[in-house]
């Protein structure tokens, strides 16, 4: 049997316009046959009714299914990017009794939110200084600066290990050693760069836009509400008063001048009395040598061949959860997209 219902007005003989008119004419002349034809009528049209809710039930079971499916499928692969970086994690920092350099990565700008963030640091530090086999600790340093406070927390450890033992801590300067990466690597023993690196910007920063001429064309009020006369004194839609703005410069000259005190203690005698060297100025290795800056022009390779005959280096820099890593990078992403600022301070030790 046919599952294809009959419907008399798509899939009946075509008629001319005679017959039609003379069998309406019969039909509505038998007894009975317009309350039938009114019946069947509704019945049809309830069946076609019943048959699309049936249909739209399926569809809707069908997508449920889907983003069920995937969702298990997003949490099962983050569960096992995290399973993965934990076991990574924990084979990191074991170079079987071979004497080697540990090696702590310094990547990207400084910030607590990133992957160069004061904590991830300090335990690399503290995992290659334990290791009997390191025979140095080295921070490896590519980065334009960052975060006052996270480049004063690992600029504090590294003092402090220094002081613990005679381990040597070095820092070598990749493309850049800039800021508040700069920073980090004056309290290192010994300081190594490439000729080209660009080394130094010993200054501070706190940048943004004065929007206030923008949204009084627009038409736009700003209403803030604060308890504090100069609660939003940094408020880009506002303007900036002078004795505000003196103010804030009192604050960056006060971390500007923590800043020189730490590179003058981390360096010592070995500075050059040039003033330009707390300008902000960034040099390039050679430059940055005969400032004092750095103690010698070599590379991480050429530094391991120097101390140990050979290029043998373990990584102890901490492995980032992928799954976190890719939540960040979109998170950071779409603040860069919004035009929001990741900075968890606007004072920065890092290049504009």
């Amino acid at each position: 049997m046919s599952d294809q219902r009959h419907d008399d007005w798509t899939d009946g003989p075509e008629l001319s316009a005679e017959a039609a008119r003379a069998r309406r004419d019969a039909a509505q002349t038998a007894p009975g046959a317009e309350g039938e034809s009114v019946r069947l009528a509704e019945i049809r049209l309830l069946d076609r009714w019943i048959g699309d809710v049936l249909a739209e039930q399926r569809r809707s079971r069908r997508w449920k299914i889907f983003f069920r499916l995937l969702f298990a499928g997003v949490v099962i692969a983050g569960l096992a990017l995290s399973a993965y970086g934990l076991l990574l994690a924990q084979g990191q920092g074991a170079a079987g009794g071979e004497r080697h350099l540990g090696v702590v990565d310094v990547s990207g700008p400084i910030d607590a939110q990133g992957q160069a963030s004061a904590e991830r640091i300090i335990e690399g530090l503290r995992r290659a200084w334990r290791d009997p086999d390191s025979d140095a600790v080295v921070l490896h340093i590519n980065s334009p600066g960052g975060s006052p406070v996270q480049s004063q927390r690992v600029y504090d450890e590294i003092r402090y290990l220094e002081a613990q033992g005679d381990k040597p801590i070095l820092a070598v300067i990749e493309d850049i050693g800039a800021s508040g990466a700069y920073y980090m690597a004056s309290a290192a023993d010994r300081i190594y760069a490439s000729p080209a690196s660009l080394v130094g910007s010993i200054g501070v920063i706190s940048a943004g836009f004065g929007l206030q001429g923008a949204i009084d064309k627009l038409g736009v009020e700003r209403r803030v509400f604060t308890a504090g006369e100069n609660k939003a004194f940094l408020d880009p839609f506002s303007p900036v008063a002078p004795a505000q703005r003196a103010f804030w410069q009192s604050v960056l000259d006060t971390t500007h001048q923590q800043f020189i005190d730490a590179v003058k203690s981390g360096r010592g005698k070995r500075l050059s009395d040039d003033p330009s060297i707390f300008s902000g100025l960034i040099w390039t290795g050679q430059q940055a040598l005969q400032l004092g800056l750095i103690d010698d022009i070599s590379n991480l390779e050429q530094l391991s061949r120097s101390r140990l005959g050979k290029v043998s280096l373990e990584d102890y820099t901490p492995a980032l959860d992928p799954w976190s890593l890719f939540s960040q990078k979109l998170t950071q992403a779409a603040a860069h997209w919004l035009g929001i600022s990741e900075a968890a301070s606007p004072v920065r030790y890092q290049l504009p």
